[in-house]
């Protein structure tokens, strides 16, 4: 075996065997921020040998007090965050297959995204997804690993498709409700979502080494105050996902647009699914503003108006909370 994972083969729970089951597993991390890096960075270390990181996202300054796997070059090479992620860790171990996917994750693309995966990590900054992911682990019958952090708490959960409540169970009256707090309106302390992306990265292991117990509780913390609570939970009798009514999968209550967590921008999403070639967008546009892009973005500068464009045909409006302004943004510059 590897000398490289040598102290970790030592430990007793997971031996040269649990090793073995390691470097054939397959993670898929959605969400690249703070707990993504975390995560991503802790599987790709302990061998996982297939890493799939998922982030419909661009880097800023800010994300460099929290998320560990980028620096300032990667801001002025204007990297998408899986990108970054991809090129950082493939120097951490060449021996693990890191994918890094820009895109959106929503009731069309999901199933394609996660196929196969043996568990799936949530580094996702809003309640609708999560939902999402949770319908689509209910129906294929695969783990995955909540977490979430804001200010200096946080809170992580497996769920086991059949064996554990499901995140619905426990969460979806808090979207319906408006009541979840956000990174915009609360902040975050960087060792708040460390905490937890390592917690959820030990949970993972756990769940790809198949032990025969698996901590079913959700688990709080708050370290501004250095309190810890373990919370058990059970099924919620009548909860619509876990009788297979995935509603979320559906579409049924997906949204088109989308708030980008502390980043004064809104996320829109082609009615249709297609590709957009950048130079041709380029040429169109370069008369009515400043256009520059790379084989994995163009930015798009009009007035006091700025639009990230991907390959996907999806955009990122900046400077506006204003989803009916973005979306006339958009079908105005991108195409309706």
């Amino acid at each position: 075996m590897n000398a490289r994972y040598s102290r970790q083969i030592i430990f007793p729970e997971i031996g040269s065997e649990g090793q073995k089951r390691l470097n054939s597993s397959y993670a898929v991390i959605i969400g690249c921020g703070a707990l993504g890096t975390v995560t991503a960075s802790a599987l790709v270390r302990a061998g996982v040998g297939r890493v799939r990181i998922i982030d419909r996202d661009y880097l800023e300054y800010h994300n460099l007090q929290r998320q560990i796997l980028f620096d300032e070059d990667d801001i002025r090479n204007n990297l998408p965050k899986a990108i970054a992620a991809e090129r950082h860790l493939k120097k951490v171990n060449s021996e693990v297959l890191v994918e890094g996917i820009v895109a959106d994750v929503n009731y069309q693309t999901v199933e394609k995204l996660v196929e196969g995966a043996d568990v799936i990590l949530d580094g996702l900054d809003n309640y609708e997804t999560r939902l999402l992911i949770n319908d689509v682990a209910l129906k294929h019958n695969t783990p995955w690993i909540y977490g979430g952090a804001i200010g200096a708490s946080g809170m992580t959960m497996t769920f086991i498709p059949q064996r554990t409540a499901c995140f619905r169970c426990i969460f979806s009256g808090q979207v319906r409700q408006g009541q979840v707090l956000t990174c915009d309106t609360a902040g975050v302390i960087s060792p708040a979502p460390w905490v937890i992306g390592a917690i959820q990265s030990a949970k993972a292991l756990k769940v790809l080494l198949q032990p025969a117990k698996i901590n079913p509780n959700l688990l709080i913390i708050d370290l501004w105050r250095n309190e810890f609570a373990s919370l058990r939970v059970k099924p919620y009798p009548a909860c619509p996902a876990c009788q297979g009514n995935y509603e979320y999968l559906s579409g049924k209550s997906g949204t088109r647009t989308a708030s980008l967590c502390g980043q004064n921008a809104i996320q829109v999403l082609p009615s249709n699914s297609k590709q957009i070639t950048f130079a041709e967008l380029a040429a169109r546009l370069k008369p009515l503003g400043e256009v520059a892009y790379n084989e994995y973005m163009l930015t798009f500068r009009a007035d006091s108006h700025e639009i990230l464009v991907f390959p996907d045909a999806r955009a990122i409006v900046k400077n506006t909370t204003d989803e009916a302004l973005a979306r006339g943004l958009y079908a105005r510059y991108i195409g309706a």
